[in-house]
Order: structure tokens, then C-alpha cells, then sequence
């Protein structure tokens, strides 16, 4: 775990965003994180100290000119026993303290003492974040070093107003955080990849659907473990239920077609992992109105025809990825079909699984994968799904490294 044992001294402004701060402790703290709180007044106004204290399991700093905490010139103290100073939210107010170089309360002069890396994660109105000095003062912090997590588009606290301004959410944070401080290989570093995830829905009427039972958390935990190794990630997912992976570019679609062009759009690529279950079929034409049942009418018949082969679209295309890998979801005789897939799509390698209903891999947390290839199969022992993504990460990184 990449944050196991780290120090972050968390810097929490004046926003509403302050609340978040919250579950963003918890998340920190879970990875083995210590936190040490740092509170504005503002911040004050929001949030308890009593409330931050609680979860980070740590004195809150307030005061610059606390008694009890300036004794060993405290401000100094924080500034360097940690090993990142996290601000968030950071409010334009103290980004452009931080820009001037002012140290006028404990925060700004706690950024003005650091010699450690400053990560922020800005949280305020977007026109604030447009403003003409914001732009100037977020220049001036990009050319000290100064990293930011966001802001990201959406709706604003403030009654009907909307844009660019929220604050990155918890999971996207400490994702920036483990990344700026992982300092393990990349080797995946300057590479592209496109993930498919989750099921494709496939409308009969406006209610009605064809779908599978793929969860999408194995083909998430790819997208997400390509990245950890410094992959561009872009993950094409259909309808799941799961949160988008930090660090990767995610685009939703719902039906086959949709996540076949976003997948050539996302060309070129130096990687494609075809981890989605695609619907093999559509209706050949879909009903814009409910279907009704009627008391004596016959059952209606639905007219199939065939959703495009994404992976054979990519095994086959002019841009294909240097590596190209396929799933194989199979219910019996899963050696043979994964063989047969892997000549027929173009994959360099298939990651075969048995997902029949007995295994609890579909829908599950746990997998149990052959790496099917032209030179022989291999089987994995039965593992967590972040654990094959790990496991399947290093063997592209590996293949893309003997190429």
C-alpha cells in the first residue's frame, strides 16, 4: 500500500466543501495514512474540530499563535514532519495567499514554511474559479510546483448554479495523493490503454432490456492497476453500479455500438483490455413505446441481430494496439473456446474464466483466470479481482517491455 506509514498534514479551508474533508481523513486513514488536521477559521465555520479531530485521531491546528503549540515553533514543526502538505479544499482566498507568498494565520505560513510537496484540491463558484486573478494565481502555483486534484464540473451549493468549481470527490484525492507519492516503477509510463467494462444494455422498449450480470469490477480494477503503473488510462464502461476507478478517464455507454465507437475513438492506443461482457445480440428494432400485454394477444417476437465484435474490430484494425487482450467468460469448455478466440479476434491473449453460476465469479469479488496464449495456457490460483488486475497489469507491462 502506497500511502502505509505516510504522513499528511491536511489542510482544511473555508468552503463548503469542508464536509467532504471528512470522508476524505477516513479514506486516507484506511490506507495506512497518518493525518495530522490543520483548520482555518473558515474551515471552523463549517466543519467541528471535534468532528476532524475524532477522525484523524490527532490534535487539530488552529492557532498561529497557540501557547501550547508555538512552544517549539509549532508552524515550522508541521511544515516539516510530514511527507505531503494536502490542502482541501483550497478556497481562492488561499491560493492566492499561497500565490503573494503571504503568511498571515497559521495555514499560509505552514505552505510558506514547507520544503514537502503541496498537493491542493480547489473548491469554489466557477466564476471564482474563471476569475481572470484565480487563472493567474493557479499559473503562478503550477510554475512553484504546487500540484492540483480538480476542480471538476458540476452542480454548486449555492441554489442553481452550476460549472466548474467542485472539489474533487475523496477517492479522486487520495488518488492523486498515492500517485504523487508512489515513488515505485512505471513502467507502463508514456502508454495508452483503453479498458471495456461492465455489461452492455441492449432496449427492447423504453423499460425493457438485454443485459447480463457482469458487475464491472474486474474490468474496473484493470483500468485502475494499468494506471498505478503509469498507463493513460481511458475506460469504456457500460451501466454498473460501481464507482468510476480514480485516475482514469471514464466515458459511459450503454448499449454495444456506443462502447465499440468510444473504444475507436480512444485509438490509438499502445494497449486495449477487452474485459467487458458485450451483449452478443440486439433487438433488430427497438420499440419506442412500451410493449403492452393485451388479454388473447399472442406473445410478441422479438427479432434479433448481431451487436458488433469489439474485440475482433480491434484485433483486426489498421491502428491496432501493440498488445490487445480479450476475456473469455465461459460456462464449459473453456480451454478450447479461449483457443478458438484467440485466433478468430486477433488478441495477443485471452484471460479465461468460468463464471458459471456455481463459481460466483459473475457479479463477485473473487476470480480464477487461465492466461490462454499462443505458446500455452497458464492458471491462476483463485484471487481477489484487484489482484488479478495487478497480476494481469505486470504480465502486460512485461510483454510490452519484450516486444
Amino acid at each position: 500500500m502506497v500511502l502505509n506509514g505516510k504522513r499528511i498534514l491536511l489542510i482544511i479551508s473555508g468552503g463548503i466543501a469542508a464536509y467532504k474533508s471528512l470522508d476524505l481523513i477516513r479514506r486516507l486513514r484506511e490506507r495506512g495514512a497518518s493525518v495530522r488536521p490543520l483548520m482555518t477559521t473558515g474551515a471552523q465555520e463549517f466543519i467541528t474540530p471535534l468532528a476532524v479531530g475524532a477522525l484523524a485521531a490527532d490534535h487539530v491546528f488552529m492557532d498561529l499563535f497557540s501557547r501550547q503549540d508555538e512552544q517549539d515553533i509549532g508552524h515550522i514543526r508541521l511544515a516539516r514532519d510530514c511527507d505531503l502538505v494536502l490542502i482541501a479544499p483550497a478556497t481562492a482566498d488561499l491560493l492566492a495567499k499561497m500565490s503573494a507568498g503571504l503568511a498571515d494565520d497559521l495555514a499560509s505560513t505552514v505552505l510558506l514554511a514547507t520544503d514537502k510537496p503541496v498537493l491542493a484540491a480547489p473548491a469554489m463558484n466557477p466564476h471564482m474559479w474563471a476569475h481572470p486573478a484565480t487563472k493567474r494565481n493557479i499559473q503562478t502555483l503550477r510554475a512553484d510546483g504546487i500540484r492540483f486534484v480538480g476542480p471538476m464540473a458540476g452542480e454548486m451549493a449555492e441554489s442553481r448554479e452550476a460549472g466548474v468549481g467542485r472539489m474533487a470527490e475523496p477517492l479522486d484525492i487520495v488518488a492523486a495523493v498515492e500517485a504523487l507519492l508512489d515513488k515505485g516503477p512505471k513502467p507502463l509510463a508514456g502508454r495508452k490503454a483503453v479498458v471495456t467494462s461492465g455489461p452492455t444494455h441492449e432496449p427492447i422498449d423504453p423499460v425493457r432490456y438485454i443485459a447480463n450480470r457482469s458487475s464491472g469490477r474486474q474490468g474496473h480494477a484493470i483500468a485502475s492497476a494499468l494506471a498505478k503503473l503509469g498507463a493513460e488510462v481511458t475506460l469504456v464502461s457500460g451501466p454498473v453500479t460501481i464507482q468510476d476507478p480514480p485516475g482514469v478517464t471514464v466515458i459511459h455507454v450503454e448499449r454495444a455500438e456506443e462502447m465499440r465507437d468510444a473504444v475507436l475513438a480512444a485509438l490509438p492506443a499502445d494497449i486495449a483490455v477487452m474485459v467487458a461482457a458485450v451483449a452478443d445480440w440486439r433487438v433488430a428494432s427497438a420499440s419506442d413505446q412500451k410493449i403492452k400485454k393485451h388479454p388473447g394477444e399472442s406473445i410478441p417476437t422479438l427479432a434479433l441481430t448481431e451487436n458488433p465484435d469489439i474485440l475482433k474490430t480491434i484485433g483486426h484494425h489498421t491502428m491496432r494496439p501493440k498488445l490487445v487482450v480479450g476475456f473469455a467468460a465461459e460456462t464449459q469448455d473453456i480451454d478450447n473456446n479461449a483457443r478458438t478466440k484467440l485466433d478468430r479476434k486477433g488478441a495477443d491473449f485471452i484471460v479465461a474464466n468460468d463464471v458459471s453460476p456455481a463459481t460466483g465469479i459473475m457479479g463477485g469479488v473473487r476470480n480464477r483466470v487461465k492466461i490462454v496464449g499462443r505458446d500455452g495456457i497458464e492458471q491462476w490460483p483463485d484471487l481477489t479481482k484487484e489482484d488479478v488486475a495487478a497480476k494481469l497489469a505486470a504480465l502486460i507491462a512485461e510483454r510490452l517491455r519484450q516486444a
